[in-house]
């Protein structure tokens, strides 16, 4: 006996990630799983048809009659959705928040879905964590992007006609996104500082070379998530932050909060008094950024400083991208497959915390409320 899994090619606009690399393939196989790729569904990250099938994939359209296993990126269109047979298994990202209707329709079509921004980030899920494989290159290229838009050099320079001092970079923000950024931005040659409003992750911006800017409120939250301040939180950090913003060259933004707006932890006042030519990198910009000047998906020049507000980061870096994710993917499938039948169990805590939709129902306290306040 075999699971049948599909993978389609992703239809969202700009997206060209996909949910299976050949180097996942054997291990699947290992699982009892029979991998079926449409075709040219990793074109766009740059995988041929023809290294799928090397590594033992059948390229073609989904059996109607056994396959009840789908992997995505993005998540199905209605007309997908309608495709999908009832009873089946989809993984994929989701955020019910922004994708009611189709939230609706997985419910109505009972088909059982994973989505995998709600994994649960404790110890256990840390290799099916795929917000945090994709954040890593979210910050990776935030650091590109910072470099590449600012008119001058990130690391010092000594010329015969005199030095350059090396660029000043503020990462807000100290999630898996931000570490990689201040990672990245230091081997680049700049000077950089962390701020999180959690003080506890000091040690973890110091351990990437920067120095980290203490203001003195803490917003710790749950799941690993910082919660949103308080208005006179946010006045007090201002007033410490607002130097800092003021002194860098640029200021790369992280902040975000599933399910919810970005939070607003750069003012138009702080952007007006930053230093001409400065640069923001905006990475909340799904959530509608983390300046109230930001254009989400693109770069604005607004007073002295230019706001770069990218979406969909990591399809920026496909091929590496669908590795990760193909990989988070791999280390879910254990807990969907035993001896080649699906048979997930639906009291281990990691399946329980991802799970959105089943047998009707939408599962998840959050996204129910979301979804149902708008039937």
């Amino acid at each position: 006996m075999a699971v049948h899994l599909f993978v389609p090619r992703e239809t969202r606009l700009h997206e060209k990630r996909v949910a299976l690399v050949p180097a996942v393939v054997a291990k699947l196989e290992k699982l009892g799983i029979h991998c079926t790729l449409q075709p040219g569904a990793g074109e766009h990250a740059r995988i041929p048809d023809s290294l799928y099938q090397q590594a033992g994939v059948q390229i073609g359209l989904a059996d109607s009659e056994r396959t009840r296993l789908f992997f995505r990126v993005q998540p199905p269109s209605l007309e997908d959705i309608e495709q999908i047979p009832a009873g089946s298994v989809l993984c994929c990202f989701v955020y019910a928040h922004r994708e009611p209707a189709i939230v609706r329709a997985l419910r109505d079509r009972q088909i059982t879905c994973l989505a995998m921004e709600l994994v649960p980030r404790i110890t256990r899920a840390q290799a099916m964590d795929a917000l945090s494989s994709q954040a890593a290159l979210a910050g990776y290229y935030a650091a590109l992007l910072a470099a590449t838009s600012l008119n001058r050099i990130l690391p010092m320079m000594t010329t015969a006609v005199g030095s350059l001092r090396p660029a000043r970079i503020l990462v807000m923000g100290a999630g898996v996104a931000g570490l990689q950024a201040l990672a990245t931005a230091r081997r680049l040659g700049a000077m950089t500082e962390g701020y999180d409003v959690r003080p506890e992750v000091k040690e973890q911006v110091e351990s990437v070379g920067a120095k980290f800017v203490d203001t003195g409120v803490s917003a710790s939250g749950l799941g690993g998530y910082a919660r949103e301040l308080t208005a006179e939180e946010q006045a007090r950090v201002a007033e410490v932050l607002t130097r800092h913003i003021q002194q860098a060259d640029a200021v790369i933004t992280t902040a975000a909060i599933p399910g919810r707006p970005s939070p607003k932890i750069i003012s138009e006042a702080q952007i007006m008094g930053m230093k001409a030519g400065a640069v923001i990198i905006d990475l909340a910009a799904e959530g509608g950024g983390n300046t109230p000047l930001t254009q989400p998906g693109d770069t604005v020049e607004v007073g002295p400083a230019t706001i770069v507000a990218p979406l969909n980061i990591p399809s920026h870096l496909a091929e590496h991208a669908s590795e990760l994710y193909a990989r988070n993917l791999l280390a879910l499938a254990p807990l969907l497959v035993r001896d080649g039948e699906l048979a997930p169990d639906w009291e281990d805590e990691i399946l329980a915390g991802a799970l959105l939709t089943h047998e009707g129902r939408i599962i998840n306290d959050t996204a129910r409320k979301a979804v149902e306040t708008g039937e």
